[in-house]
């Protein structure tokens, strides 16, 4: 289980994460290291499990030599970026016309119901953290939800359970189509329960 953290007095990127920072520093030009700010981000929230704490917002863009309002503007307005802990398992659900049309308020329901959680709420055992979000761009193989870095596509009610009791349970599961589309093919007569 993934330790849970509350709070940084202080952010410092790892070694390891040292040298990942520089690399990517590399990749802008002189003057424009500025540009640098969404994927620092995202490697001091991979750093802290899974969240962007304050103090890292803030060393980071002094780092880059912007106001640190500058970086609360573009961490709060990026929802990959979450600003509190979350669970092992970020289940992000997506609400979007598509999705919700195909089922995504079951799927919220459902989960809600099953953890006992409501969105932006986290289980007591810090596995699940559920959130609603905007489109993830897999409209065609709606509903989907993404899990962390991976999205689960083609859900119903029954396999999103099942799925979150894999993940409890600690099994390995596959990403994409439950129903094993491949890509966006069309859905074979059937492959929906709920149809």
């Amino acid at each position: 289980m993934k330790k849970s953290v509350t709070h940084y007095e202080t952010f410092e990127f790892s070694e390891k994460n040292k040298k990942k920072l520089t690399d990517i520093l590399t990749r802008y030009p002189e003057g424009r290291q500025a540009s640098a700010i969404l994927p620092l981000f995202e490697l001091a929230q991979r750093q802290c499990g899974g969240w962007l704490p304050g103090s890292a917002i803030e060393k980071i863009t002094q780092m880059l030599g912007l106001p640190v309002i500058r970086g609360y503007e573009v961490a709060t307005f990026y929802t990959m970026f979450n600003l509190k802990p979350v669970g092992k398992y970020h289940l992000q659900v997506c609400g979007t016309t598509p999705c919700m049309l195909r089922g995504s308020e079951d799927l919220k329901a459902a989960c809600q119901k099953k953890l006992s959680i409501g969105l932006g709420e986290t289980t007591k055992d810090g596995l699940f953290t559920l959130s609603e979000v905007e489109c993830i761009g897999a409209c065609v193989n709606a509903p989907v939800v993404q899990i962390n870095d991976d999205f689960y596509e083609d859900l119903t009610k029954e396999s999103f359970i099942k799925l979150l009791d894999d993940l409890k349970e600690g099994k390995k599961v596959k990403a994409g189509s439950v129903i094993g589309r491949q890509g966006s093919a069309p859905e074979k007569k059937g492959d929906h329960a709920q149809e």
